[in-house]
């Protein structure tokens, strides 16, 4: 699998924002100090951007955001959204159950539910408040830009990650991340690649040094 290189005029990274992101996903902004997120594009279904996987005692469950008519044809900023359905609960009641005698969870709990207990509307919003928290708890200062218009090919020293960073596809995910294993809360098999939660809840203050250490330079 092809590597993607960063050079000393890679000024910035360009990606869209996933709901709750992957290991690859943060070992691809791992080198940057700058994150572009595409605001700008087209929602894209059966993708990260509402979907994210975790490891309970029943194996690999998959939490997804519902939204109301999310189409290739609609902003991403303009998806709503469905607010019928009790998903912050579910959600809330899987992570709990799956993490909550994780070595670190009680650190992180509090700030996590509460994301989950406001009221969301758009996609785009709860992704991008998802994202600055988990960035905060791995102590990484990135400047967060968002795009104002689609561009097939970011600017020079931009590298472009948009839509590399696939659902469960480790093959392509290898051009940013090498699986690095790490003590999950079940199970006698590493399972890899699964959201950031797990590997902060399992790892706490560690989990940038296993993200170091999972770069595919």
């Amino acid at each position: 699998m092809e590597k993607y290189h960063v050079d000393q005029e890679s000024q910035g990274i360009r990606i869209e924002l996933h709901y709750l992101p992957s290991l690859t996903y943060f070992t691809a902004l791992l080198p940057f100090d700058t994150v572009w997120l595409e605001a700008a594009e087209h929602y894209g279904k059966q993708s990260y951007r509402n979907r994210c996987y975790v490891l309970t005692a029943n194996g690999i469950d998959r939490l997804t955001v519902p939204v109301r008519n999310g189409t290739h044809k609609q902003s991403i900023r303009e998806v709503r959204i469905d607010d019928r359905q009790a998903w912050p609960d579910r959600h809330w009641r899987c992570l709990v159950s799956a993490y909550s005698k994780a070595p670190f969870f009680e650190f992180y709990a509090d700030e996590l539910e509460a994301v989950f207990r406001k009221k969301w509307s758009y996609l785009f919003d709860l992704n991008l408040e998802l994202l600055t928290l988990c960035l905060k708890w791995l102590g990484w200062k990135k400047q967060l830009l968002l795009t104002e218009v689609f561009e097939k090919q970011p600017s020079v020293g931009i590298l472009d990650a948009h839509t590399l960073v696939v659902e469960r596809a480790t093959t392509q995910n290898g051009r940013f991340y090498q699986p690095v294993s790490y003590q999950q809360n079940f199970g006698n098999v590493f399972v890899s690649d699964l959201s950031i939660l797990d590997l902060i809840f399992c790892q706490g203050t560690l989990a940038p040094d296993v993200l170091k250490q999972s770069f595919k330079q």
